[in-house]
């Protein structure tokens, strides 16, 4: 009963909330990037490097999980300025515990901390991150947030129901900028599972070290995002300031978190303190690309710019561009691929001059969003007919586990997916960046990512696909003619070194085949 009164409660509060978000008038101060990067000692470095380099900038894409994670934690550790956080998920799970820690003990050195979190993937334990904000030196803002504050489902739902219009709005930008001078962007998000810690769950993804001038237009976009109206201070929402005493016992937790990490944190956590990758990448022994490149980011009013209410930018307008230029082959990593009409008719442009497109996504087994496999499927048998070549990652890797960018023995769990989103135009350019091939990404999130000019990233990239669709790791998706006649799509793999072709999807249960066939029956794929 006492839930069913909750519920009623809160229809009523939320059925009156403006279009803005709650907290929307809170006054709050606008702030910019730290002004002076030449004067910390990587900022001094990179300066004087890409000056060197004619105005290029440094990159090095990381694959492997416990380098995402080790690169932050040394990342934030060196700052002496500032740190710019800007995070769709900021899990409070052993790995966003230990990075919460290492921003504690930056702020209590005097580094000025800015973290931009959204509010739509947020679970129960993910708000030890917003204590912080007590510090003196940390600044904490939530990007469209909910009304409701806490992590019962059904009232989520409820206020998703209510005002979907607003809150399906979600700010799914990934980016990491050390005193303005070094910065980290990509698909990961802070969470065990995206650093494969997570014998539960592991996705691959990517980070872009990157320093030189791209940074400062890193920061630019922060800022904008810093300063919008749907950033909301933490001490605007329902509850306010966290106390002092919840900090402290929080501050007391994460010391517990540090001194105590278990096992695979444990050693994800002396890979941190043994100082690399960083260290070889500031030294030289890791070698840096310089290139050029463009950031290509969404305004935080991308909506009112795709209806052209406002002036700004959208994403994939660069990212086409790029895409239309290709003349001899495309490559794409997708964990979720559910394409615009815009997108669809983009992919059947290239093949219809003569590109060859190849396309890496999740399989049945491996992905962890069975409603967008159920949009995907459907554009499966169209795109081998216009000669695209589909490859799915398996769930268990073969031994060939190259380019996973996680150990043999944690592949060995089976739990296996996608979250990275990378393009290769022509081998010569390279996408890396949070934007999925799917219709929210273009419709309902905002969006950052890099297009680099550079040969040599564009061909690690190719190699590590060439890596991830081998037999043994992928399903290449054919069509075959069936006895009947008709056109039927076949899974080809390799297992125990043999080649093997399923006639039927490949799948860990019969429940997520059922689940994704009613899925498909919905009309959801705006949503997806």
């Amino acid at each position: 009963m006492r839930t069913l009164v909750s519920i009623a409660l809160t229809a009523g509060a939320l059925a009156g909330c403006a279009a803005l978000p709650p907290g929307a008038n809170y006054p709050k101060r606008d702030s910019v990037a730290f002004a002076h990067p030449e004067t910390t000692r990587a900022g001094q470095q990179f300066a004087l490097a890409a000056r060197e380099h004619r105005g290029d900038s440094a990159f090095r894409i990381l694959s492997i999980g416990a380098d995402g994670f080790a690169v932050r934690m040394q990342m934030i550790a060196a700052a002496e300025a500032s740190l710019d956080l800007q995070y769709f998920i900021f899990h409070g799970d052993s790995t966003g515990r230990l990075l919460s820690n290492a921003l504690l003990a930056a702020a209590d050195r005097g580094v000025h901390i800015r973290l931009l979190i959204d509010d739509g993937d947020t679970l129960a334990g993910d708000e030890q991150i917003a204590i912080l904000a007590v510090h003196p030196d940390v600044e904490i803002r939530i990007f469209n947030p909910f009304v409701y504050r806490g992590h019962r489902a059904a009232l989520r739902s409820l206020e998703f129901m209510l005002r979907a219009a607003r809150v399906d709005y979600r700010m799914h930008n990934k980016l990491l900028v050390a005193d303005n001078a070094t910065a980290l962007i990509g698909g990961r998000n802070i969470g065990d599972a995206y650093f494969q810690i997570d014998a539960e769950a592991q996705y691959a993804d990517d980070d872009v070290f990157a320093a030189g001038p791209i940074v400062q237009k890193l920061s630019t976009t922060f800022d904008e995002y810093w300063n919008s109206a749907l950033a909301i201070p933490v001490e605007a929402l329902a509850g306010g300031m966290p106390s002092t005493a919840a900090f402290e016992t929080n501050r007391q937790s994460l010391d517990q978190q540090w001194l105590h990490a278990h096992d695979q944190a444990a050693s994800y956590l002396q890979r941190a303190l043994a100082g690399e990758p960083l260290a070889g990448m500031l030294s030289g022994q890791l070698p840096l690309v310089w290139s050029s490149a463009q950031v290509v980011c969404d305004s935080p009013n991308k909506q009112q710019v795709a209806n052209g209410v406002m002036v700004g930018r959208l994403m994939y307008e660069p990212v086409a561009a790029a895409a239309n230029a290709v003349q001899t082959e495309f490559l794409m990593i997708t964990p979720y691929f559910v394409p615009t009409t815009e997108e669809l008719k983009l992919l059947q442009a290239m093949r219809q001059r003569h590109v060859r497109v190849r396309i890496l996504t999740n399989s049945l087994e491996s992905t962890n969003a069975l409603a967008a496999h159920s949009g995907y499927q459907r554009f499966r048998k169209q795109l081998l007919l216009d000669g695209v070549e589909l490859y799915e990652v398996r769930a268990l890797l073969g031994k060939a586990s190259r380019g996973s960018g996680q150990t043999a023995a944690m592949s060995r769990h089976g739990n296996y997916g996608l979250h990275a989103k990378l393009f290769v135009f022509d081998q010569r350019q390279v996408f890396a960046g949070s934007m999925n091939f799917d219709q929210r990404s273009q419709r309902y999130n905002t969006e950052i990512g890099l297009i680099i000019d550079s040969p040599e990233l564009a061909q690690q990239t190719a190699t590590r696909f060439a890596a991830m669709t081998q037999p043994a790791s992928a399903y290449q998706v054919v069509l075959a003619v069936d006895s009947t006649g008709k056109s039927r799509l076949h899974w080809r793999t390799q297992e125990s070194g043999q080649p093997v072709e399923y006639a039927r999807e490949p799948s860990t249960s019969r429940w997520r085949r059922f689940m994704v066939r009613f899925l498909s029956l919905l009309p959801l794929d705006r949503e997806l």
